[in-house]
């Protein structure tokens, strides 16, 4: 584990790039299976993909979303679980961050 420097998440590719990746990644694992596939890796592959995560201060990560996810994923916006989806998808990720990086008590 890398030690969390809030002045080094200014240029996170370069200096959290690993953490970033693993972040995403076990938030997609968790929501894997629970949710219909198809809405959950359109969100992943043409919405989060383009997102950008921030440190908040406090321990705090915020997930920022592209401009326009719905017109992002075409047809699967229109799915039921679209907005279920991307919300705790996004939750998730703030969540791993908080883990990975040590914030959360209940690591």
């Amino acid at each position: 584990m890398t030690e969390f420097d809030p002045e080094k998440f200014e240029e996170k590719y370069v200096y959290y790039f690993e953490e970033l990746e693993e972040a995403y990644s076990a938030a997609y694992q968790q929501l894997h299976g629970q949710y219909d596939s198809e809405v959950l890796r359109a969100i992943d592959r043409q919405v989060l993909s383009e997102s950008e995560p921030f440190y908040e201060g406090d321990g705090e990560f915020r997930v920022e979303l592209p401009e326009n996810p719905r017109e992002r994923v075409g047809a699967v916006a229109n799915h039921e679980q679209f907005e279920p989806v991307l919300e705790v998808f996004v939750d998730r990720i703030e969540a791993e961050l908080r883990r990975l990086f040590e914030f959360d008590e209940n690591a």
